[in-house]
């Protein structure tokens, strides 16, 4: 359901708000020239065909919902893409979504995980030293000796100490 067009978006917005096509578009154009919504239903009832403002705002909220659910929809596309694993299947479902919820729970397996404190220190391979240090007994001789077996400078542990700070993160 990709809705570019103004045409495409009015004839959407009309059939959901029961309101002649060609009305809509003209309310939609005056609406992006920047026009409000009482200047709309006083001053251009012979462009808008006699919309009254409620309707005015209603469509309004509508449009701008659309475009917001639009605009979600193509950063996520662009987001997947950019990872390399946008597939058709996965095109075709994200332009099916009819809700920014929809479109979330299609993208949520293919959000970059957050990286915390812990994370970094699993990734440097500190989780060992982590799980020593959890432990209700240990002396600091034992905990000295496995964080030196952990130094690892490629992996940004530099020093038995480093090890020792990034466990405890």
């Amino acid at each position: 359901m990709n809705i570019e067009t103004i045409r495409d978006q009015a004839k959407l917005l009309a059939a959901r708000l029961e309101l002649p096509t060609q009305s809509v578009i003209a309310a939609i154009t005056l609406l992006d020239e920047g026009n409000t919504v009482p200047f709309i239903a006083r001053y251009r009832k012979d462009q808008t065909g006699g919309i009254d403002d409620q309707a005015l705002r209603n469509l309004e909220h509508e449009l701008l919902e659309l475009r917001e659910l639009e605009e979600k929809r193509s950063s996520t596309l662009r987001l997947i893409d950019e990872q390399g694993l946008l597939t058709e299947e996965l095109r075709q479902a994200l332009n099916a979504a009819a809700t920014k919820t929809a479109i979330d729970d299609i993208y949520r397996p293919y959000r970059p995980k957050r990286r915390t404190r812990a994370s970094i220190a699993r990734e440097q391979g500190l989780e060992p030293l982590a799980d020593f240090l959890r432990g209700e007994h240990y002396n600091a001789a034992e905990m000295h000796q496995l964080a030196q077996k952990l130094v690892n400078p490629e992996a940004g542990v530099v020093d038995a100490d480093a090890a020792i700070q990034g466990a405890m993160d």
